[in-house]
């Protein structure tokens, strides 16, 4: 018998920013359908109607195609077993729910929100799990009806009974939970709207889901739902729960430990295939591989049975570290294309009419990005009226040596400059200073001052940049010309 076709899907709730935990599990969910010939489904979850906004379904679509994250049906594609919002199969969900009322699997609980944490409280003082007792189970119609008059509208739950609930997790292994301990849980609200487990156990039947790829904070969800598929007898799809991403303090990942969703690595400057790689490769689901993947490798690579228990701790230095080889990776024009924004929202708009030099600038800085939006603190290297001296810097250019270097530097550059104009009257335009040029700059105030190394070169960076590190000089010099590098050495030398 041919096996079932792979379908997975990925089903976040718009509610707010896509978390990089949420993403990791939707790339998970996307590298084993891709990597299997598999169907990736996105399924929106948007049914707490209080908290769901049209612009965050919005911002969870882009951000998913920005990491390169596609889809094979949902919102914007559709297919044949939609419609792929919650809030659109609400009649769905209430036709099952008529089966399970008729099948006598649930009943309507009236009990009030106090009513519920009085429960709970004398159960944790009793020191027992708070779940629900059952209290509403056994009314009797005319009780329902008593109630009902009161103004109090029901939720549905569900019966459990007494037993144990087991299933084969795929990352796991074996699985057991105790239904008494459990208790009957809600899967209508009162005002209609399923509950998250009830919905899910509708949707990925219907949508004839294989697999269940996600955290392990579902674990427990993972119980209820089976209850509920054998009671519309279903048979339930295959679970894999993946550890969760944490914080070094193996604290689930939340804002206190930083950057934490999906957009907001985006403003910083991050690039789509660093993110992408880090999360595949966050918490050893790729052990023994090289720690640069394409999008086809991670696909090819990726097995449930490599997928690690142990928490994934979010190591941000490692990220960094993936993201400014990427940027090394790109070619000068493609980086430039990628470095637009961060180059307007630095203020240099006008810097993006001037494509050539932006491309020289680019060249010159690459290999000091570890970010897009390390940019910025770049640009003002290469603009005069944002050129400033830091204070360690100055201290560099302050001694007799350094000074006497620099003094040189200036003169050499000067007879240089007025030996090109010559008749023409017009300084060294940018580029002009090309390798050999400077080389021979370098070699003549170090002949005439007895400096070599870092002696030498320090004092120059310093004054030329303002900095103690950069760009190599040869760029620096040749972006900046004669004319900004005068300046730039008088301003020094007057210290």
């Amino acid at each position: 018998m041919t096996p079932p076709r792979i379908r997975v899907r990925f089903a976040p709730s718009p509610t707010g920013e896509l978390h990089v935990g949420n993403a990791r599990t939707a790339l998970f969910n996307w590298l084993f359908a891709r990597g299997s010939g598999g169907a990736f489904i996105l399924r929106i979850e948007d049914t707490d109607q209080a908290r769901t906004t049209p612009a965050f379904e919005e911002n969870l679509l882009d951000d998913l195609h920005w990491l390169g994250i596609d889809w094979d049906e949902g919102p914007g594609i559709g297919g044949a077993w939609g419609p792929y919002r919650q809030s659109e199969r609400l009649a769905l969900y209430q036709d099952c729910l008529q089966k399970l009322i008729r099948d006598g699997r649930v009943y309507p609980c009236y009990c009030t929100e106090a009513e519920l944490e009085a429960e709970r409280t004398d159960l944790v003082v009793r020191r027992m799990m708070p779940r629900y007792m059952g209290k509403c189970r056994c009314l009797t119609e005319s009780e329902r009806k008593r109630l009902g008059t009161e103004g109090r509208v029901p939720v549905w739950r569900f019966r459990v009974e007494e037993g144990s609930i087991r299933f084969d997790d795929l990352i796991r292994g074996s699985m057991a939970f105790q239904g008494e301990a459990i208790g009957d849980f809600v899967i209508v609200r009162s005002n209609g709207m399923p509950s998250y487990s009830f919905a899910v156990v509708v949707d990925d039947h219907f949508m004839e889901i294989s697999h269940v790829i996600r955290g392990e904070d579902h674990l427990s969800n993972t119980a209820t739902q089976i209850l509920l598929f054998r009671a519309l007898g279903w048979e339930p799809p295959l679970f894999a729960h993946h550890a969760l991403i944490t914080g070094d303090d193996h604290a689930k990942l939340s804002k206190r430990h930083g950057a934490v969703s999906v957009r907001e690595f985006r403003r910083r400057g991050i690039l789509p295939e660093a993110l992408l790689n880090y999360l595949a490769l966050l918490g050893g689901s790729f052990s023994g591989v090289q720690e640069i993947c394409t999008a086809y490798e991670l696909c090819r690579l990726f097995s449930l049975n490599r997928t690690g228990r142990g928490g994934a701790v979010f190591d941000e230095e490692k990220l960094l570290w993936l993201n400014g080889a990427y940027i090394r990776r790109y070619e000068t024009e493609n980086l430039a294309d990628k470095l637009i924004p961060f180059v307007r929202a630095a203020g240099y708009d006008a810097l993006l009419r001037e494509r050539n030099r932006l491309e020289g600038i680019v060249a010159a800085v690459r290999d000091n990005l570890i970010t897009l939006a390390d940019i910025g603190g770049f640009l003002e290297l290469f603009a005069d009226e944002r050129y400033r001296m830091g204070e360690d810097a100055a201290a560099v250019i302050l001694g007799a040596e350094a000074r006497k270097a620099l003094q040189i530097l200036h003169d050499e550059l000067f007879l240089l400059t007025r030996n090109y104009r010559g008749d023409s009257g017009t300084a060294p335009s940018e580029g002009a200073m090309n390798q050999t040029i400077f080389r021979n700059l370098i070699q003549t105030v170090s002949d005439k001052s007895g400096l070599r190394g870092k002696k030498l070169y320090m004092p120059i960076r310093a004054a030329v940049t303002g900095r103690l590190h950069g760009p190599e000089l040869d760029r620096v010099f040749a972006l900046l010309g004669t004319d900004s590098l005068l300046k730039r050495l008088e301003r020094a030398l007057a210290l």
